[in-house]
């Protein structure tokens, strides 16, 4: 019986043996598989998403899809934009330059541009055309990006053989993370429903997106009513269907579910897609297009393809954080983030792909809500106020137009009048400080060329690194934590923009390739991506950058 026992023991102890040699040598064989460098990078930007929604809607989520994410990657949950102002522009900008608008120029979504005295868009170029649409909407180009980004550099460093494509429903959210010098960028045409670029990048679309145009896909998902995607009674994670503090669809007499797509359609035209989660959807169907097409990963040399999903920031700004339609909208990307992650396994296998995905901003939540409640906040009323500061600063200098203009909190003052008058520019700045100051909502007011003698003060900084000598205003202004300047969103909606938590923490996960299971609270930078990337794939930093490296943290080695 001894000797049976003993037997049996040694058996066990054998099998016991051979199966753990062999896991040792399926994960070697695993690893051996992992290229040196990935062979695509995929960088994900949704735009608007708070970091808790990770955890706030995860009710909804799937196992393979942001649940995956989570369990197999490695999440920063400190991750944050270091610079006011909190916009689509500058945080797209920032994310792929590795730089904050103090050095890449992207100081807003619009500004106030000295040199033509006139307000311009961050991506507007008259010296284009579009190509597969027409009008000034498609009249784009990455020209006013002041610094390379991480896709140029992968382009410089393989002269020009590895392929860089920039794909969302915004213009900005296309062309900034694409850079100067890739293969393509595509939009969204408002007017046609079809994706289209400018003639800076191409001359003709290639038979590829016009076949995917052909398709109409937007006619299809404007077919139906939007209903949500579970039972409407489990979306519990804030307010009631068709509750207050939201904007309707323009043409809805009742702004509650099913919204019927087919009916607003027919007042709000092809615009309506971006405001509902299927523009989200025809994004993805877009981008795996691209990556069959074009073969990225396929070559000798790394690819890129940039990706920003739009459509979470447009429901966001219609009806509002607390909304069932925000509620659903992550709901269906958390499937569409699942469809990509099996797309990739079964196109490349997830061991040659790296990515990442982040957003270019959070929300704030409505005021009027938070007021209902009792909790600080508030809308600036701002509109108006450059006509009411010349008129007071006529008062005090003379008549003139000393304010050009008013744009994301800055004002512009009129340096010329200024000189022809002979009045001290620092006492007409202090004349607006103190004119301003006494405004509800404003915390402080600054003279932005006095920022670099403030050392000692976070948002302060912050405004620093938002603050470019060319294209900021002369005159700052800091809003109370909850207040913000859009009166559209006062009632109902959201919007974004400040320096405050809700603005500037947001999600940062990577994924694939050498990426290890794993999180961290240490505070991250968003301009630490790009130079991190750039490690990784043994590139140059972007030229403008300021950010760290974390692949020594997030990689396994």
């Amino acid at each position: 019986m001894l000797i049976k026992a003993f037997m049996n023991s040694r058996k066990k102890w054998i099998l016991s043996i051979s199966a753990m040699l062999l896991s040792l040598f399926s994960n070697a064989q695993q690893v051996s598989k992992q290229p040196d460098k990935p062979k695509l990078v995929i960088g994900i930007v949704v735009d608007q998403m708070r970091y808790d929604y990770l955890f706030r809607y995860n009710d909804k989520f799937n196992t393979n899809g942001f649940a995956k994410f989570l369990k197999n990657g490695f999440l920063f949950r400190n991750a944050e934009y270091p610079y006011i102002p909190t916009f689509t522009a500058p945080g797209h900008a920032a994310i792929y330059t590795g730089a904050t608008p103090a050095n890449n120029g992207i100081v807003a979504n619009d500004w106030f541009e000295r040199a033509v005295n006139e307000s311009v868009y961050v991506t507007e170029d008259n010296t284009v055309q579009g190509v597969g649409g027409t009008g000034k909407e498609n009249q784009m180009s990455p020209r006013r990006l002041l610094s390379t980004t991480v896709t140029d550099e992968l382009r410089l460093s393989t002269n020009k053989k590895s392929k860089v494509i920039g794909i969302a429903l915004k213009d900005r959210g296309s062309i900034l993370p694409a850079g100067h010098i890739p293969n393509a960028a595509y939009w969204y045409d408002s007017q046609t429903g079809n994706w289209v670029t400018s003639n800076y990048y191409m001359n003709d679309l290639p038979k590829w997106v016009k076949d995917f145009n052909g398709q109409k896909l937007a006619d299809n998902y404007l077919s139906k009513p939007w209903t949500t995607l579970y039972d409407i009674g489990t979306y519990t994670n804030g307010l009631p269907n068709g509750a207050f503090y939201r904007n309707a669809y323009k043409g809805e007499t009742e702004s509650r579910f099913p919204h019927d797509l087919p009916a607003l359609k027919e007042t709000n035209g092809y615009e309506l897609l971006k405001k509902t989660p299927f523009g989200n959807t025809m994004t993805l169907d877009f981008a795996i297009a691209a990556i069959k097409a074009e073969n990225l990963g396929k070559g000798q040399n790394t690819d890129f393809l940039a990706v920003s999903f739009s459509s979470t920031d447009y429901v966001g700004h219609q009806f509002g954080i607390q909304s069932i339609e925000v509620q659903d909208t992550y709901a269906r990307l958390d499937k569409e983030i699942e469809r990509l992650l099996a797309f990739i396994e079964q196109y490349i296998g997830t061991e040659n792909v790296l990515l990442f995905l982040t957003a270019d901003h959070g929300a704030v939540e409505t005021p009027a809500y938070m007021q209902s409640m009792n909790v600080p906040a508030g809308i600036f009323k701002s509109k108006g106020i450059k006509k009411e500061l010349n008129k007071q600063l006529s008062d005090l200098f003379g008549e003139g137009k000393w304010i050009l203009d008013y744009e994301n909190l800055q004002l512009y003052l009129n340096n010329t009048l200024i000189e022809e008058k002979r009045v001290n520019k620092e006492v007409v700045t202090n004349a607006c400080i103190a004119l301003l100051q006494k405004m509800d909502g404003v915390y402080k007011v600054y003279a932005s060329n006095e920022l670099p003698l403030i050392t000692d003060n976070y948002y302060v900084t912050a405004l620093k690194k938002g603050v470019h000598p060319l294209r900021s205003g002369d005159v700052i202004i800091q809003l109370l934590p909850g207040w913000f300047d859009a009166d559209y969103a006062g009632a109902g909606g959201t919007t974004h923009g400040t320096g405050y938590s809700y603005d500037t923490h947001v999600p940062l996960i990577w994924y694939g390739w050498k990426v290890k299971a794993g999180s961290s609270g240490q505070k991250v930078p968003i301009t630490d991506i790009a130079p991190t990337i750039s490690d990784i794939l043994n590139i140059s930093y972007p030229n403008g950058t300021d950010g760290n490296v974390l692949s020594d943290i997030l990689l396994n080695k």
